[in-house]
Formats: structure tokens, sequence, C-alpha cells
């Protein structure tokens, strides 16, 4: 009796959300699950896309996992984690983003029948992360070294890798002429690690087969004045002068005062400015340079006295391009044009401006350091163009890491359905409940052969049958076999080139466990009511603002007496 009367204690403040316990597991378990939903019929050769609408307007129309998930604004705290391992997989690795979240999402689904029958989580989360650490064994176990190959060889092992990653992107048809177009980029820049030294502009128009990589830098014209058109538009091996300055007549500051006594005085105040400007473009004609390149504006002055000494330049250059063009031509970008020394000065074996579509572009080719290269991309719609950019960035970060970490595995589902039989096997010797749940979380694995087969149509249970039959063999000559796209069947996936680097999959799986763990460790989420309330009272604040500021002064003034 005395404890019913007890009163009762106020912890938090009132209005706050607590919501903990199973149900809570099992809510979380869910919103993941549907997050997946969304991305899982991306997945593969046959995936399809996704057309995202935001508020802005703005149309994409993508089948990368990682830009689907980052455009959802996904407002789920326990589903925010998908999207962050989705970005991280994206940063680390480049591709394998919808795989990441959806094996996530099914280990969470397996685990969701033991959470609802009582089981404690934590013994889910020892289960997982050991199968975890036994896959990841097994997966460098089986890789194969691309290593010790001649050059030729090597490159046509890394461009069946980009296919492989191209295979399920829009530009899919034409994998073999873009994966060769990737390979070449990532070996012009050599050991550089920054990615930015692969350009890729785009020109709509033409078809993708007119796409092509400049080894060197090209970028498009820029704004210029008149006199550009008497300049040369072709050089050979050329100087190249690289300038952080501009080159024009500048106005005075407005707090800026002269005080004359004399009129006359007042012409050679404008021949100083004269003398000034004629002096910078004397001394960058003295230099040598017959290519000037400014990342400020060049004037029509400069423009028209750079022409009449058979001189090109261009003003307002991109940032990114001309630190590119300075690691190709080995010049170095100045800020005066003081003391302009040789060493400072680039070099390239052609330059010429060329017309790309529309466009037209300043071709920089042949370059001494070379650690640079450009694709230029064609195609009809902006959309498609922009898709087949971000197809690129993945086949570009495959190849690079293919490069560093030189081992592959199979692909085509048949390195999940080996691991997934080998967790199978090694579950069978644990007594205890551990048995289940490594046998959950290599159930789980066949997700990604599986869904290959729902999205390209075929009967899943009756390929996966096959798959499990040909890995059981105890020779093990049936590791490598995957899912064959085209026939619907099955078929040894290293045979038929579809190769991924070893640190795609590891990556997915570590991500996809430790995810998986975190939110199976999560029982209570409390949602504090302020941080609601306060976004609310900042939205009225400002829409109050707003109307103040619009009918002020609109009223009609007090009568006069």
């Amino acid at each position: 009796m005395a404890a019913m009367l007890q009163p009762q204690i106020i912890l938090l403040k009132e209005g706050t959300d607590t919501s903990q316990g199973k149900a809570q597991l099992v809510s979380n378990i869910n919103a993941c699950t549907a997050v997946a939903d969304v991305v899982r019929t991306t997945l593969g050769p046959r995936g399809m896309d996704k057309l995202i609408h935001d508020d802005k307007g703005k149309v994409t129309i993508s089948n990368d996992g990682a830009t689907i998930m980052k455009l959802l604004d996904i407002v789920h705290p326990a589903a925010k984690i998908l999207v962050d391992i989705a970005k991280s997989q994206d940063s680390e690795v480049g591709d394998g983003t919808t795989t990441v979240v959806l094996l996530a999402a099914e280990f969470l689904k397996e685990a969701k029948p033991f959470i609802e029958d009582g089981v404690h989580p934590q013994n889910m989360i020892r289960s997982y992360r050991t199968a975890g650490h036994l896959a990841i064994e097994k997966i460098k176990e089986l890789a194969v070294s691309i290593e010790g190959k001649s050059r030729e060889e090597k490159k046509s092992l890394l461009a069946k890798c980009a296919a492989t990653t191209l295979s399920s992107k829009l530009i899919g048809g034409e994998k073999e002429f873009f994966a060769s177009m990737v390979v070449d980029a990532v070996i012009a820049i050599g050991t550089d690690d920054r990615l930015n030294m692969i350009g890729i502009k785009k020109v709509p128009g033409g078809t993708m087969r007119d796409s092509f990589l400049v080894n060197g830098v090209a970028f498009k014209k820029t704004f210029s004045y008149a006199g550009f058109e008497q300049q040369p538009k072709k050089f050979v091996n050329p100087k190249i002068l690289l300038l952080n300055i501009e080159l024009e007549l500048k106005s005075e500051k407005e707090n800026a005062e002269i005080r004359l006594s004399d009129p006359l005085q007042y012409q050679s105040i404008v021949d100083a400015e004269w003398n000034i400007i004629y002096d910078k473009l004397d001394k960058c004609v003295k230099s040598g340079a017959k290519v000037v390149l400014s990342r400020l504006a060049i004037g029509d002055l400069a423009t028209q006295y750079f022409a009449d000494r058979d001189i090109f330049c261009a003003g307002r250059v991109a940032e990114e391009d001309l630190q590119r063009v300075a690691a190709a031509t080995g010049g170095t970008v100045q800020t005066s044009v003081n003391n302009v020394i040789d060493e400072v000065l680039g070099s390239c074996e052609i330059f010429e401006e060329r017309q790309v579509g529309n466009e037209r572009f300043n071709i920089f080719s042949g370059c001494p350091s070379g650690w640079t290269a450009t694709i230029v991309l064609r195609g009809g719609a902006d959309q498609f163009i922009e898709e087949a950019e971000r197809s690129l960035h993945d086949a570009i970060m495959i190849v690079r890491r293919a490069m560093k970490n030189s081992t592959v595995v199979a692909g085509g589902g048949a390195i999940d359905m080996e691991i997934s039989r080998y967790l199978r096997q090694h579950a069978r010797t644990i007594a205890g409940k551990s048995q289940l749940f490594i046998n959950s979380y290599a159930k789980a694995l066949e997700i990604i052969p599986r869904q290959l087969c729902d999205n390209a149509g075929f009967d899943a249970t009756d390929v996966l049958n096959k798959l499990r039959q040909k890995h059981a063999l105890p020779s093990g000559e049936g590791a490598p076999y995957g899912v064959d796209i085209n026939t619907g069947g099955i078929a040894d996936s290293f045979s038929n080139f579809v190769w991924e680097p070893a640190v795609v999959k590891i990556n997915a799986i570590n991500a996809a466990t430790e995810a998986a763990c975190l939110i199976l460790s999560v029982d209570e989420t409390v949602k504090n009511p302020k941080s609601e309330s306060a976004q609310g009272e900042a939205a009225a604040s400002a829409m109050g603002r707003g109307r103040g500021g619009a009918f002020r002064g609109r009223g009609r003034g007090m009568r006069r007496r």
C-alpha cells in the first residue's frame, strides 16, 4: 500500500518523448529496413534509377547509393546511420554504397525475430562482430593478387575492375569505352593521391562515344575581350606564365583623394596609371611566355597588347584549372610580374584551342610533369551527363584502390555466397545460441545475389539454390561462381571478368556490421521538446519579422486637428 502512495518522480521536462525497450529497438530496425527498400532496386547491372526532385526544383537521376541517400533528407535518427555509412563507403572506396546499406539493413532484419523473442541485443552484437571478423579473414584468403604483372596486363585487369563498376551505372552500355579511359586517366596521375588532378568537363551535345581523354589539361574558353580573335590559337612547345594578378586598369578606392595645385598635373597621374599597366605587360612579354593565364581579369588593353605580340592570354581561369595547369606544365603561379625567371614558367608540347560541341576548349597536351588528365564528357541531357560524371568518379576511385591494394575478388554475388557458406559451416562448430546468430548473419549475406536476381527479373530462389549447391562442392571449385545477369543462371565470375577490389567488400562488411551493432545497442530514444519548440519559435519569429517589415509604413497617419 505504501508503495502505491509514493509520489511519481518527474525526472525529465514535461513533453519529453521517451521510448525504450524492445519496441524502440524494433521500431529502429523497421526504419532502417524502410530506408534500404528505397535503394534496394538500384543494385547491380539491371538496377533501376531513381529520379529525385528537391524543393528547389532541381532534378537528379541516379542509381548511386550514396547520392540517393544524401538527397533523401532522412530525419529518423537511427536511419541516419545508414546515410553515414553510405557516405563513408563513397569517400573511402567510391563504390559499393548500395551494398553497404543493403547489408546493414539485412543484418538488422535477420536480428529482429530474435530480439522479439527476448534475446539480449548484446549477445547478437557479440556474434555479429565475430562473424564480421571471420568474413573479412575469409575475403583476404580468397582474394587474388594482380601484383607483379606486366604494364599491359595490369592495365587490362584494372579496366575489368572499372567495367564491373560501370556495368551497374547509366553508362553501362559503353563500359569498355569508359573503362579504358578511366584506367588511362588514373595511370596518368601516377602516385598522386589528389583526385582533383583528374578533371571532368561536361559538354552537352553529341553522343557518349564523342567523349575523349586529354593527357594534360583542358578547360572551357574563358570570358574574353576584343582583340582575342587576333591571338594565335596554337603553339608548339610554348612557355606558359601563370598569374594571380589582374592585368587591367584599376579604379581608385572610393575614399582615395588627390589634391592638385596645377591642372596640368592631372595628366601625369593618368600617365602613371597607364605606365603601371604597360610596365606589367612588358614584363610578361619579356619573360618569353607565349601563353599567359591569370586567375583574375585580363582587360581589353592587355588582350590587344598580347595579340599584337602573338601571345595567347586567358583571364578569370578557375582556381582548380589553374592549379592543374601548374601541376601538369611544371609552372608556378605568380602573384607579381617582377623578376619572372625561367624556372617559374611551365611548358607543354602542344597548346591549342579546339571546338568541342558548342564550346571552345583550351587544351594543353604533352605536359612534362604529366600528373594530370582531363576527361571531356559528351551526351544528350544535362542530367545524363551529371550521372555519367558520378559513375566515372566511382570507377576512378575503384581503379585507384585496385592499384594500391592490388587484390581482387569475384563479383556478381560470388564472394557473398562463399562467405555465407563458410560461416554456416563454422556455425555448426559452435555450441550455444551463437550458432543461430552466426547462421542468421550468413543468411543476410545472401541478400546481394538475391537482389541481383530480383532486379534482373530472374527467379531468385532457383538461382540461389544452384549457387548454394555449387559453393557446397567439397573440392572448392564453386567458390568463384556468381549470378550470370545475361542468362539468368550461374557462371564463373572470375572467368567472366566480373571482378571487384577486395577492399570494397572488406569495407562494406566492416561498415555494415558496425552500423548493425550500433543500432542494436540502442534501447532508448529521448526526444527533447526544447529543440523542437526552439525551431518552431525561430521560424515564427522569422515570419513575424518578415511581415512586420512588409506592412510597416503603410498605415494612414493620424489626422491633424
